[in-house]
Parts: structure tokens; C-alpha cells; sequence
């Protein structure tokens, strides 16, 4: 089966590879001639592990090519997919939705053969029947079936993910689409992989809905965090405790500060548009929404108080370890990172910092931060040092050598990284999240 996914960012390049792997015939399509330029040298436009060689394998064996040409790229294909990013509007809130029209106008317009196009971009509701009739007007002659086929991807472990999937959701209103893309996911239904297929509209919700759960639980342990500390309990513990619950669960419930990435901050506002808009607002996910933003920059001010205070803090120096919005990725997109490098820069402390894979995005939106070489690098003359990111590469540091490096013994873990006990130990002045 011939599949065309246009948009060869984050979902659209995993996607697309995944598919080629199983055996399909698969055209990335993109209007930027740099990233497919560099697509064919071999150059990944994204961090995300293992993601290079399944690229690599698979243009060897001739089943993923890249292009610009989207009339090229979709000839012939059984199912073209709408991969192209839905960022927030600026001034509403509102989902983006101008690229997604616009490949719907010019499939319309370029379309030679019967089809199902998929939207893949996270879309709110009622998307599919606007990209249905866009189509439509363009006056195009063939058969066109427009599904919904939402992605359920982690960065860092997407492509595991997409492989053995928890489900594959189908939204689709003809037996054509449903059939269809039975035969694009054939080779995960034989791994008896879970598909539900559903109206269009209710698997547009699906996708929101499901980002807006995991944001209230991150949000929920987060508030029972700074419960914790309060009253002298332990938030490791409390997590523990009710995630060992089968109706809870033990996922989404490690204490941070904050949620970021490219798609719960911008979902659950967007969600919130979509139930204004139909008369049925959403008041949990307003308050989560509205306390993810405050947690960011408190953040901030737990450093500030672990120098100090804003007054002793100005004129010191803080190492933050860890710049993107989670490990193993190069996503800064609502990091927290960027809130609590802010909140300290505004005290006058002056920023250092260090990421395995996320510097190169960070540095323009982080101007007044000093990036570094190494974590070691970042510690040498800090006045504190700050775990934002739990990257692999901070959970062993030699404590014994960051005590030397540093100004002073100053620790702030804000992933719970180590072990309160053992940090005081070894001298340091240590604090963390929902814990004594």
C-alpha cells in the first residue's frame, strides 16, 4: 500500500518510518526544502532515540522517500495523512488549523484517484468535516473518504509507541475509510494490537480528552506535592500509595514542576476554546491550565529561596541541569525550564546550564542563559545547582566532585532524583518536591 504523509515534523517523520518498516510504500512530503534536503543526507530534523537508523533502514530498502512536490507525493496513494503541526492561535487560544486547511486545498485541487485522507495533526472537533468540505469545493471528482486517525506518541519513546500501541483509534463514516485503514494497520491488528473505530468526531475529542487526563493527574500530584511539604508527608509515597489503586494507576503521578511539550499545553487550551465555544466549559481542565502556568514560575522562587531568598540570591550563579520539557528530546516547546531560568534571571542571578540534546533550541529562548559543555561545566562556580530534567546523565553525578566544583553545597532536585538522605550526607543542603 502506497501511503503520503505530508508534514515531516514529529509525527509525520515517526509515523512515516514506522509505516515503511511494516512493509508499506511511504512519501514524506514537505515544504521545506531544507529539512528534506537534509531528510536525504540523512539528517534528522528532531531528536528522538532510535529514530535515524529506522530512517536509514528503510530508504536503503526503498520504502520511504522524500519530497516537496505533494502532487508527486500523493499520486497513487491509498491514504494520504495530514501530519502538519496545530499550533495555539495567538490572541484566542484556538487550535492553528491554517496549514491543515491548506493541505486540504491542495489535495483537493491536485487529486487523480480515490482516496482516504487521514488527519494525523491533533485537530479539534469538527476538524474533519471542514477538511471534508474544503475538498469538496475545490471541485475534485473522486472519491474521497476524510478519517480521523489521532497519534498517541511520548517523545523519547515514540517509536515504541507507534509499534505497540495501547490503541489505534479510527474515526471514520464510510465503510471505505474503516477498510482502508484496516489495510494500513493490518500489520499491527495481526499483532492483536486494540483498534476502536468510532464517528470522526468522537475520535477528535478522544485525542484532547486523553491529553487533558494525563495533564490533571501530573497537576493533581503536583498540588498534593506542595501539600506534602506542608504538613511533612512524603508525595513519592502518596503516589505509591494511590497509584497501587487499578482504577488510579501509577502513571502521570510523579511530582515536577509542571507539564510542558508540544502537546498538553497547547491541547488542553485548546480544548478549553472547543467546550466554551459549544456551550459546555470545562472547569477542571480551566484550573489545571491555570495552575501548570503558576507551578513553572514558583519553581523559580523554590530556587530563589535555596539561595537565600530573592534578596541574598541576586548577584549568585544557578546551574540548571536539564533544559527540555522531559528527557530524550530536544522539544523546549513550554518547558519549564524556560519559566524558571526567567524567574531567576528577573532576581539577578545569573544562569548556566546544561542539556544533553536541547541547547541548540534552548539558546534563543533562553538569551540571558550561559550554555555549557558538560554538567560539570555548568556546576563549576554555581551558587546552587538545579535538576529540571531528569536526563540519565544527572541521576549518578559525582557528588563528591560537585561539592568542589560549587560555590556551595546547594542541591535543588526538582524530578525527586535522588535520595534526600544520601545528598545531606554527603553535605549538601538539599531540597525536592513533596518531600522533607
Amino acid at each position: 500500500m502506497k501511503i503520503a504523509m505530508v508534514g515531516s515534523g514529529y509525527v509525520g517523520l515517526v509515523s512515516g518510518a514506522c509505516f515503511a518498516d511494516f512493509g508499506h510504500d511511504v512519501v514524506c512530503i514537505d515544504k521545506d526544502q531544507t529539512k528534506i534536503d537534509r531528510l536525504h543526507d540523512g539528517v534528522m530534523p528532531i531528536y528522538e532515540p532510535g529514530l535515524d537508523a529506522l530512517v536509514e533502514t528503510n530508504v536503503e530498502a526503498g520504502r520511504l522517500t522524500f519530497t516537496t512536490d505533494l502532487a508527486e507525493g500523493i499520486r497513487g496513494a491509498a491514504a494520504i495523512f495530514i501530519a502538519v503541526g496545530t499550533p495555539s492561535r495567538r490572541g484566542d487560544g484556538h487550535a492553528d488549523l491554517t496549514y491543515v486547511h491548506a493541505v486540504a486545498k491542495e489535495v483537493g485541487e491536485t487529486l487523480e484517484h480515490d482516496c482516504v485522507v487521514v488527519t494525523k495533526s491533533t485537530v479539534p472537533v469538527g476538524t474533519g468535516d471542514e477538511v471534508e468540505r474544503i475538498i469538496a469545493d475545490t471541485g475534485c471528482a473522486h472519491r474521497v473518504s476524510v478519517v480521523s486517525n489521532p497519534e498517541f506518541l511520548r517523545e523519547g519513546a515514540a517509536i515504541g509507541d507507534f509499534k505497540r500501541p495501547d490503541r489505534i483509534v479510527i474515526g471514520a463514516e464510510d465503510e471505505f475509510g474503516r477498510e482502508t485503514m484496516r489495510q494500513v494497520y493490518r500489520p499491527l491488528h495481526l499483532n492483536q494490537s486494540p483498534i476502536l473505530f468510532t464517528n470522526r468526531r468522537t475520535s477528535e475529542l478522544i485525542k484532547y480528552a486523553a491529553n487533558a487526563f494525563l495533564a490533571t493527574k501530573i497537576t493533581f500530584i503536583n498540588e498534593m506535592a506542595d501539600l506534602c511539604e506542608k504538613v511533612g508527608a512524603d508525595v513519592q509515597d502518596v503516589s505509591r500509595g494511590i497509584g497501587m489503586d487499578g482504577r488510579i494507576g501509577p502513571k502521570f503521578l510523579h511530582a515536577g514542576p509542571g507539564y510542558g511539550g508540544s502537546c498538553f499545553p497547547k491541547d488542553t487550551l485548546a480544548l478549553l476554546k472547543t467546550a466554551e465555544d459549544a456551550g459546555a466549559p470545562s472547569r477542571i481542565v480551566e484550573a489545571v491550565v491555570k495552575v501548570n502556568d503558576s507551578r513553572k514560575r514558583a519553581m523559580g522562587r523554590k530556587v530563589l529561596d535555596a539561595l537565600g531568598g530573592p534578596e541574598a540570591a541576586r548577584g549568585k550563579t544557578a546551574a540548571l541541569l536539564g533544559l527540555t520539557f522531559k528527557p530524550n528530546t530536544d522539544d523546549m516547546r513550554d518547558s519549564p525550564a524556560i519559566a524558571v531560568a526567567q524567574a531567576l534571571d528577573d532576581a539577578g542571578v545569573a544562569v548556566k546550564a546544561y542539556d544533553p540534546e536541547g541547547m541548540e533550541l534552548a539558546a534563543p529562548l533562553m538569551p540571558g542563559v550561559t550554555m555549557c559543555t558538560s554538567a560539570y561545566d555548568a556546576i563549576e562556580g554555581a551558587d546552587a545547582v538545579v535538576i529540571v530534567t531528569e536526563w540519565d546523565a544527572f541521576r549518578a553525578l559525582d557528588l563528591a566532585r560537585v561539592k568542589d566544583l560549587a560555590n556551595a553545597p546547594v542541591l535543588v532536585d526538582l524530578r525527586n532524583v535522588y535520595r534526600p538522605g544520601e545528598v545531606r550526607a554527603a553535605g549538601f543542603e538539599y531540597s525536592s518536591i513533596g518531600r522533607a
